[in-house]
């Protein structure tokens, strides 16, 4: 299958198809269809250009954090002993399953993460012993998170 452009330039039809493939990425073709006014091909095609041009970068299943027993959500701001050790923090806080998002950033921090945990005790382990451990690591500010008011995709 051929790639798209990156520069791929999405109409109305498309922004209208992705908004309800986010809200609700199992609904039938044939129901999109429906609701456009157009053919279940078309939506088809529409949804595999999109694929092919690296909007949709597949679908996938949301859990619940909570529920699972993850209560502490935090952000730690890492400062690197050298800007030449990104890679190989990188590579071992990869190996974390703490750590589930991590950003190359600038300012005041090379890298920011964020991380789960089930309580604070695992936090404060994880923090000592699974990140602070990490030789590339010269410090680190935690910031726990007391709730998430915002939570969103960007829209089409």
């Amino acid at each position: 299958m051929k790639k798209l452009p990156e520069n791929y330039q999405i109409d109305d039809l498309d922004r209208s198809i992705l908004k309800t493939l986010m809200e609700d990425a199992r609904i039938p073709y044939a129901e999109l269809a429906k609701r456009y006014k157009v053919s279940p091909a078309t939506i088809h095609v529409r949804v595999e250009k999109m694929k092919r041009a690296g909007i949709i970068e597949g679908t996938r299943l949301q859990v619940n954090a909570k529920r699972l027993g993850y209560d502490v959500c935090c952000f730690i701001g890492i400062t690197l002993k050298s800007a030449g050790d990104y890679p190989a923090a990188i590579e071992k806080l990869e190996k974390l399953e703490e750590v589930i998002e991590a950003y190359y950033t600038t300012g005041q921090y090379n890298v920011f993460i964020k991380i789960m945990t089930p309580s604070i005790n695992e936090l404060q382990h994880t923090l000592i012993n699974r990140i602070q451990a990490i030789d590339e690591i010269q410090s680190t500010e935690t910031l726990i998170s007391l709730q998430q008011p915002i939570n969103r995709d960007i829209q089409p």
